[in-house]
Order: structure tokens, then C-alpha cells, then sequence
């Protein structure tokens, strides 16, 4: 358990930057840095295309690491000062007026902080592929794993707006950098532990020579690898573009007076806290549900039916209910918090199962091909995972510039701006998170086919070390 809980710090951590790109980066562009949306869309598009070129290179690289820590730990902690670092510079106003000067500004610390990212948190995903080979085992690690990252999840989304507040004091940028730091410094030590506690139990065999042509081959031919990729890019583009874009519901979209009666049912609050308090709770109850699922559902619901089968299902619902954000009027806050109640649980069960399908993945490359390259096969979901992220948040930002979106932190914006808003925060997700669902019916990999699968390499494995042991005895 705290070899697992400490696995689990290391997403925890990325999780604080994750959480802050996906939600919060945009509209910093827009209203901090007064950068039209589309603008701040095109940065968030370049950082993620630069992984194209980097992503792939980090895992070549650490599965051909050879340390005595390992392949994958030694980049946990080789990174985590310069990622946390990058971090705290891609949320720092340097006092730059000229806005094509901090459009530059912003795009290099952006591609700084993604590139970055791709050097921990490649190695660390891949981490989690040779811990273990147990089919249980791996759904229990990513459970846990995806229970610690709600809790950061919920202190990111639901902490950062009052943070800011308090920092600043009025003093927008610095509230900003001042929460990024102290998340950045969290970040730092919880990368320690995990490097700390955390072992790699399935090591390629000696005899298996290094060729990275084939390598790519078996992975980009993998029909299980393709699956899951699309799977990752358009999920992920979902969850930046409903994620950026639900902040700037709730700012413009959402009556104040309606939100502030709603809330105060609850606790005290002043109309003119209503956006800042109002998001953070739908934010924290959309945690808290996300939480409850993952403990209650998500091991449940995999074990009995399939992760396949658990993922199709509860992809599909929560594509509708994110759709039925259209429907609210801007005083139905009751409906909007109930949607989100309904969303998040229906998204709940996905969150660990991602995860430990990639770790399928990995593995039945290795069944399909005599080759395993744990590292390489990780890094291209992760590339798919940030190409997702940045394209995500470059839709939302270039749909709401073209709708009439006003940058700048206006109070009020025009009705095509709140319609642009509205359409990409259920039509354009939902969509997307359909087209999720529809890869998955490619995903071969069953409960009983994993079984199989299992059983088969954990056989040659044990063969193979027979024979590698006998002819190093010889």
C-alpha cells in the first residue's frame, strides 16, 4: 500500500500543473494577459504540436536508460526541479506591454513547461506499466492512484480561485504566481516520494536488442495502441475544452444574483464572490463526486464487466450529460449543479481505467510482437494525452474569439460571446466524447482476452529468464 500510495504522488503532482492547464491557462491568457482568445488558443496548439518531436525522443530514451534505480524512477526526480521551475515561468508576468511580445512570452514558457512535462511525466506513466503484471494488482494501483489525484484535482479546482484572491489582494498576477509557487513547491516533494518508494519488477529480457525501427513498427501498427490513442486525444481534447470553458460559464453565462441565492444556501456569501466561490464549489462537488466513483464504481464495475465495457458505458453517458449544459438558462443554477452531479459520476469509473488499459496496451504489444518498448508505447498516448490538451484549449479559445468573445476580464460580454460559450461547453465536448466511445469499439483487448493474454506472457517471461540463466551459468 505505500509503494502504491507513493506511485500515486507523482501524478499528484503533475496533476497541480495538469489541473492548472486545463482549466485555468486559457482564461489566464485572455484576462491576464489580455491576449485575444484565439490568440491564446494558437499558443496552447503550438506547445502541444512541439510534442510531436519530444514526446517520442523521452521514450526512447528512458527505455534505454540503465540506472541502478532503474529505467523510468531516475527521470522523476532528474526533472522535477526544472518541471516545477517552467511551471511557476509560464504563470509570471514579466511587465511586457507589448502584446505580440507577450504572445513570444508566453508560447516559449509554455513550450518550456510542456517539454518539461514529457520528460517526467512520460517516465513516470511508464512506471506504472512494470510494477506489475497482475491484472488486479495494476486496477488497484490505478485506483489508487486516481483517488490521490482527485484530491489534487479537488484542492486545484476548487482552492485556486480563493488563493488567488487571497494572495493577491486585488493584484491578479500576483495571486496567480504566488499559488503557482506554493503548488510548484508541493509538486517538488511529493516527485521525491515517489521516486523514493516505488520499484520495476518487469525489466525487458537481456537477450532483446535494441531496434528502434521495430520498436515503432509494432507500436504503430498495434491495433490496441491506435484504439487507445484515439481514444486519449479526444478525450482529452474534451476535458480542456469543457474545462476551459465551463470557467468562463460560469463568469459570464451564469446569472451572479442567481448563483449568489443558490450558494447561500449553503454558506454566507457577497454577490460580487459569487463567480469565484460558485465555480470553486462546482468544482469541488464535481471532485467529491469523482472521488466517491472512483472508490465505489470503478473496481466494481471493471471487475464484473470489463474495463471495456465499464469505459464504452459510462463514456456514452457522460457525453449526455454534458450535453444537457445547452439546456440551462442563465438562473437554472440548481440544473447546472445537478448535471454536474450526474456527469461526474457518470465519468467517475473512467478516470483509473484509462490508465491500467494502457498498461494492457503495452503488454499486448509485448504478446503480439516478442518486443516489449513499455516507454516508447507510453509516450505515444501521453503525446495523444497533450496534442488533446492543447488542441482542446486552442478550439475553446478560437470558437469564442469568433463568436465576439471580449478579452481583458470585462464584467459583461455580448450575446453571440454567451453563445459561443454555451456551444462549447456540452455541444462541441459531448461530440467528442462520442467520437471516444467509437475508438473503444476498436479496443480488442476483453476481460477474457487479457486473462489469456496474461497467462501467456507471464509463461515466456518465466521460460525465458529459465533459459537466460542457464546460459549464463554455461
Amino acid at each position: 500500500m505505500g509503494e502504491k500510495l507513493g506511485y500515486s504522488m507523482g501524478d499528484a503532482a503533475a496533476n497541480l500543473v495538469f489541473q492548472m492547464m486545463m482549466i485555468f491557462l486559457l482564461k489566464f491568457y485572455t484576462d491576464v494577459f489580455g491576449l485575444d482568445g484565439a490568440v491564446a488558443g494558437t499558443i496552447l496548439m503550438i506547445g502541444s504540436i512541439s510534442a510531436i518531436v519530444v514526446d517520442p525522443t523521452v521514450g526512447i530514451l528512458s527505455d534505454r536508460t540503465k540506472t541502478r534505480w532503474g529505467k523510468f524512477r531516475p527521470w522523476v526526480i532528474w526533472t522535477a526541479i526544472p518541471f516545477c521551475l517552467f511551471y511557476i515561468l509560464a504563470f509570471y508576468n514579466p511587465g511586457i506591454h507589448d502584446k505580440e511580445l507577450v504572445a513570444v512570452y508566453a508560447t516559449v514558457s509554455y513550450v518550456l513547461m510542456m517539454t518539461a512535462y514529457s520528460f517526467n511525466n512520460i517516465p513516470y506513466t511508464s512506471l506504472g506499466g512494470v510494477m506489475t503484471s497482475d491484472i488486479k494488482e495494476r486496477t488497484n494501483i490505478t485506483t489508487i492512484r486516481f483517488i490521490v489525484v482527485t484530491i489534487a484535482q479537488f484542492v486545484v479546482q476548487g482552492l485556486t480561485l480563493p488563493l488567488v484572491d487571497t494572495f493577491g489582494n486585488g493584484n491578479l498576477q500576483r495571486g496567480w504566481v504566488s499559488t503557482v509557487i506554493l503548488y510548484a513547491v508541493i509538486a517538488f516533494f511529493m516527485f521525491l516520494v515517489t521516486f523514493k518508494v516505488t520499484k520495476e519488477r518487469i525489466l525487458p529480457l537481456r537477450s532483446q536488442k535494441v531496434n528502434i525501427r521495430e520498436d515503432i513498427k509494432n507500436t504503430f501498427s498495434d491495433v490496441s495502441w491506435n484504439s487507445m490513442a484515439l481514444l486519449t486525444f479526444s478525450l482529452f481534447i474534451t476535458l480542456a475544452m469543457w474545462g476551459s470553458a465551463m470557467n468562463f460559464y460560469f463568469q459570464y453565462n451564469v446569472d451572479q444574483k442567481s448563483l449568489c441565492d443558490f450558494l447561500s444556501h449553503f454558506i454566507e456569501i457577497e454577490q460580487k464572490d459569487a463567480y469565484s466561490v460558485g465555480f470553486s464549489v462546482f468544482n469541488i462537488m464535481g471532485a467529491i463526486v469523482q472521488f466517491v466513483g472512483v472508490i465505489c464504481l470503478s473496481r466494481y464495475l471493471a471487475g464484473k464487466y470489463g474495463k471495456k465495457k465499464t469505459f464504452m458505458v459510462c463514456l456514452s453517458l457522460t457525453a449526455f450529460f454534458t450535453a444537457m449544459f445547452y439546456i440551462p438558462s442563465p438562473t437554472d443554477v440548481s440544473l447546472m449543479f445537478v448535471l454536474n452531479f450526474l456527469r461526474s459520476l457518470a465519468y467517475a469509473p473512467t478516470i483509473p481505467l484509462l490508465w491500467a488499459m494502457i498498461g494492457d496496451v503495452a503488454d499486448h504489444v509485448e504478446f503480439e510482437n516478442h518486443r516489449r518498448a513499455t516507454g516508447f508505447c507510453f509516450s505515444g498516448i501521453v503525446l495523444a494525452l497533450k496534442l488533446g490538451l492543447g488542441f482542446g484549449g486552442a478550439i475553446a479559445g478560437i470558437i469564442i474569439s469568433m463568436f465576439g468573445y471580449e478579452s481583458g476580464n470585462v464584467s459583461i460580454q455580448n450575446e453571440s460571446a454567451m453563445e459561443g460559450i454555451r456551444f462549447v461547453s456540452s455541444i462541441a465536448p459531448a461530440f467528442l466524447f462520442c467520437v471516444g466511445v467509437l475508438a473503444l469499439h476498436f479496443y480488442p483487448i476483453t476481460k477474457e482476452y487479457n486473462e489469456m493474454m496474461q497467462a501467456e506472457l507471464t509463461m515466456r517471461r518465466r521460460l525465458a529468464a529459465h533459459a537466460e540463466e542457464n546460459d549464463f551459468t554455461k
